[in-house]
């Protein structure tokens, strides 16, 4: 079994580390949620690597606590790494050192009768670890923080989804799926090792063996799908801005449009739709809508997604729609493939354009072409 374990491990290492120095190598300009991401596989992987660990050092060391206490740094990584890849204008500042407290905390804890002791009272203290406050401390801590950044980046993920539809059109909403699946992946794992911890502290240490030998086999599997999901998901969200506010954000005055304005800012607004066809801009948003018809964004964006019902990603998609029924209706273009309408119209991906249209008709496109 051990055997097993060290090659497993070894292959999780091994595919960890070549994720990371990709994410570090690559040419992109998403540097920083690139090394995010690649120091939280890194982080992770020293995290797994317990069993090369213990054969490098004899009983408890120094080492092996510290690898340890690097589990709190994995969640605040991922929650930045989230925030990077959701907003465009993300940048590192000062003010995140904050996510360090629980590390620093739970390390200095251990300094008194750990850190600064003799091999034989690390092992006493190892031995009585279910009477240890440090210890109590260290893992309590560590359950209410996967509890509190959890719930922040499935908050944060809802939030930018909302934002993104109230202010873009292009893009494709499955980037926004895997970057949930992601988190609960990675949040299903969590809740897995607080019941290894939980054992661990009772009368039944074995079965936070087995849990722990079971989360060793999954790694792999974990990392690989990460890898396959990265690779194929590079642009997320990335276009939005986290100065942006949700329209139920706003004050209930400026919810409030006049009724002649708002006539005229509608008119304004589907005669603009209809003769120049913005919607054909697979990247349009409503600042560009906005800069057009000389109409403020926040005031064109509680018309769209306050006063009509839609949020914008669909109203501009309605508009798309519209033109792709009339290519499909049109039997001088029946020779027209239904990848080349959708390009045509302004969408940029099959699945978005499959899913807009039958939201709209009730139809597949080529169910709806068949039908005519």
């Amino acid at each position: 079994m051990d055997n097993l374990l060290n090659i497993v491990t070894g292959i999780s290492l091994f595919i960890s580390f070549f994720l990371a120095f990709f994410m570090l190598i690559v040419k992109t300009k998403h540097k920083i949620s690139n090394r995010l991401f690649a120091f939280f596989l890194i982080i992770s992987a020293v995290d797994i690597s317990e069993p090369f660990i213990s054969q490098i050092s004899e009983g408890p060391s120094n080492l092996g606590m510290f690898r340890t206490t690097l589990a709190f740094l994995q969640i605040p990584i991922f929650y930045l790494y989230v925030l990077s890849v959701c907003y465009s204008d993300f940048k590192l500042k000062p003010k995140y050192l904050i996510h360090l407290l629980p590390f620093l905390v739970s390390n200095i804890a251990l300094i008194p009768r750990f850190y600064s002791v003799d091999v034989a009272s690390k092992l006493d203290f190892i031995i009585n670890r279910q009477n240890m406050i440090e210890l109590q401390l260290t893992h309590w801590l560590f359950h209410i923080q996967v509890v509190v950044y959890f719930t922040a980046v499935f908050l944060l993920l809802r939030r930018a989804k909302k934002l993104y539809l109230e202010n873009n059109s292009g893009g494709n909403l499955n980037s926004y799926q895997w970057l949930f699946q992601l988190t609960g992946v990675l949040a299903a794992l969590y809740v897995i090792v607080i019941f290894k911890n939980i054992f661990k502290f009772s009368d039944y240490p074995y079965i936070s063996d087995w849990i722990k030998i079971g989360i060793l086999m999954l790694q792999p599997f974990i990392t690989c799908w990460y890898l396959y999901k990265a690779l194929n998901n590079p642009g997320l969200f990335r276009n939005i801005d986290s100065k942006l506010k949700l329209v139920s954000d706003f004050p209930l005055e400026e919810k409030t449009i006049k009724p002649e304005i708002l006539n005229e800012d509608l008119l304004k607004l589907k005669k603009y739709m209809t003769d120049e066809k913005p919607f054909l801009n697979p990247d349009l948003k409503i600042q560009d809508i906005s800069k057009e018809i000389n109409v403020p964004v926040r005031e064109l964006s509680v018309l769209i997604n306050h006063q009509l019902g839609q949020h914008f990603y669909d109203f501009v998609n309605t508009y798309r729609i519209e033109n792709a029924m009339q290519i499909l209706k049109d039997s001088s273009k029946s020779k027209v493939t239904i990848l080349e309408i959708l390009y045509e119209v302004g969408f940029n991906s099959k699945s978005s354009f499959n899913t807009a249209f039958k939201k709209q008709t009730g139809n597949t496109p080529t169910s709806y072409r068949k039908a005519l």
